[in-house]
């Protein structure tokens, strides 16, 4: 009986449909990675774009967002909100934290440094995952520490382009930076709590986290939350929630199982380019000519990282962007 599935020849329907169907699911995820790193290419040249307050921009982005998930998190995930144990909520919360000090980080670069810049910086992400578990006791390929080297002498050269036009500019540059950082941290924590509980969940209460801490801080700050904000501001606060918290992350976690994370991960560093060539057309801003050889060399750098590692992190709803 064995025997017949084996010589079963490529007319058969069986193998007729099983091909197509995981092909037309690959190209599937394709075109929603596509569409997701476009998403997320729009983030930086937003925020840079969007008068107001980064602060203020970092929590009405989480709070729409918060408040879009709502409504199918609470009616059809209640339950898996109440499954959730006090150490997933806990660590959930924490990244949450974590998260807001990424955008309290990274946001405010835009306006000192060129977006470029600030968005190569703070997508050095893989580079301090791997420096933290490196710390927690985990060994990592040899061409993961050249990989990293490389990224991080891109960084330097970068540093040194922007402090030869400004010290604001280098400021710029290491909040970008210590955003990077910080995801990091968010990036472990997320892949931590998603082993056992669901994308979903685990955002709805991440976001809230966020949303309620940058509250905080923008009350007690004295930002302005709203007052004075013209109808295009509140426009591109809408589309920045759209194209990169609601779209873009959400289809990079939609594609991952899929794709796989290395392939996600290393299509995410498009973002950089991406990001640069929107803030080019749209901005009229173009980073100085000596720049362009650093975020080549962090690009590479990041490729080999994410290309050597052996045991992939699973990717977070929100990065850099």
């Amino acid at each position: 009986m064995s025997a017949g599935p084996r010589v079963t020849s490529d007319r058969s329907p069986v193998r007729r449909g099983a091909a197509p169907t995981a092909a037309g699911a690959r190209r599937t995820d394709l075109l929603l990675l596509a569409v997701a790193i476009s998403g997320v290419s729009f983030s930086a040249p937003l925020v840079a774009a969007t008068a107001a307050p980064a602060l203020a921009i970092a929590f009405w982005r989480n709070a729409m967002a918060v408040g879009v998930l709502s409504p199918f998190v609470l009616l059809r995930g209640r339950g898996e909100l109440r499954r959730m144990g006090r150490r997933a909520v806990l660590l959930s919360m924490a990244a949450g934290v974590i998260l807001a000090l990424h955008f309290g980080l990274w946001l405010p670069s835009l306006s000192m440094t060129s977006v470029a810049s600030s968005t190569a910086l703070v997508t050095t992400t893989p580079i301090w995952t791997t420096v933290i578990l490196r710390l927690r006791g985990r060994r990592q390929p040899g061409l993961v520490w050249a990989g990293a080297a490389l990224a991080f002498a891109g960084v330097l050269m970068v540093s040194g382009v922007d402090l030869a036009m400004s010290t604001r500019a280098l400021a710029g540059d290491a909040l970008a930076l210590a955003g990077g950082i910080a995801a990091a941290g968010y990036v472990l924590l997320g892949s931590e709590v998603r082993r056992t509980v669901s994308t979903s969940a685990y955002t709805f209460v991440c976001y809230t986290t966020t949303a309620v801490v940058l509250l905080v801080v923008c009350l007690v700050s004295g930002t302005s939350l709203g007052g004075g904000y013209t109808g295009q501001t509140w426009l591109k606060l809408v589309a920045l929630t759209v194209a990169a918290q609601l779209l873009g992350h959400s289809l990079i976690n939609r594609v991952v199982r899929g794709l796989g994370p290395s392939v996600t991960s290393t299509a995410i560093l498009l973002e950089t380019p991406g990001a640069a060539l929107v803030a080019a057309l749209w901005l009229g801003q173009l980073p100085p000519v000596a720049a362009y050889p650093a975020l080549l060399v962090i690009l590479v750098g990041l490729v080999l990282v994410i290309r050597a590692e052996r045991s992939p992190q699973p990717l977070p709803p929100e990065s850099g962007a």
